[in-house]
């Protein structure tokens, strides 16, 4: 995934609120946009990565996220994952599956990449399959124990959701997402473990 290219592309800022600021993106052959959440967040690099790894956490945190699971992990920091995302009525619930990884993003920057991969498992008829699914989250120090956040993703949900539905959640799902993310990360009682593996591949202070 080009990292670089993905972050400097063409972006038109939308809404900022709450220190997140929002930007959105026309994505090639799609009708619903992609977003860019940028905001600063009080932690470390350790400690956003812990809480990256923390699967069973992201509840806490991803807006509007039903079900959780870990599919495939390997040591190569990748892992496959299978998300269910709240929808409202009568829409069918999502289901996402999605190959995340982690690598550098530049000289100080580090990146959490995702990309779908819809037909990993059979389709479930209880949920609606996404198969358009591509993003990142970068991680680039600010400061002292501060960290420049940005998520960009583009999510297409299905034929079944008009486009101006989708780009007006758009907006609800960086703010939201970073948000409680923000909060988790300050939170002192959440002490996620660091995965060591970690720096058998990436460098990190």
């Amino acid at each position: 995934m080009d990292v670089h290219s993905i972050l400097h592309g063409k972006w038109d800022f939308r809404v900022e609120h709450r220190g997140i600021s929002i930007y959105s993106s026309r994505v090639e052959g799609s009708e619903v946009l992609g977003f860019k959440g940028v905001a600063e967040i009080p932690a470390g690099f350790r400690r956003l990565i812990s809480l990256f790894h923390d699967t069973p956490s992201y509840r806490r945190w991803v807006h509007h996220l039903a079900e959780m699971e870990v599919l495939e992990k390997n040591d190569s920091l990748e892992y496959v994952v299978r998300q269910v995302i709240d929808t409202p009525w009568p829409l069918q619930k999502r289901e996402m599956i999605v190959r995340t990884g982690l690598e550098a993003a530049g000289e100080n920057a580090v990146a959490v990449t995702m990309s779908g991969v819809p037909d990993f498992i059979p389709e479930n008829p209880s949920y609606s399959r996404v198969r358009d699914v591509q993003g990142l989250w970068v991680f680039e120090p600010s400061g002292p124990d501060t960290i420049l956040l940005t998520f960009v993703m583009h999510v297409d949900p299905g034929p079944d959701v008009p486009s101006a539905i989708s780009n007006q959640a758009m907006f609800e799902v960086p703010f939201y997402s970073m948000d409680n993310l923000r909060k988790l990360a300050q939170d002192r009682s959440y002490d996620p473990p660091y995965p060591e593996e970690v720096d058998g591949h990436l460098s990190i202070d």
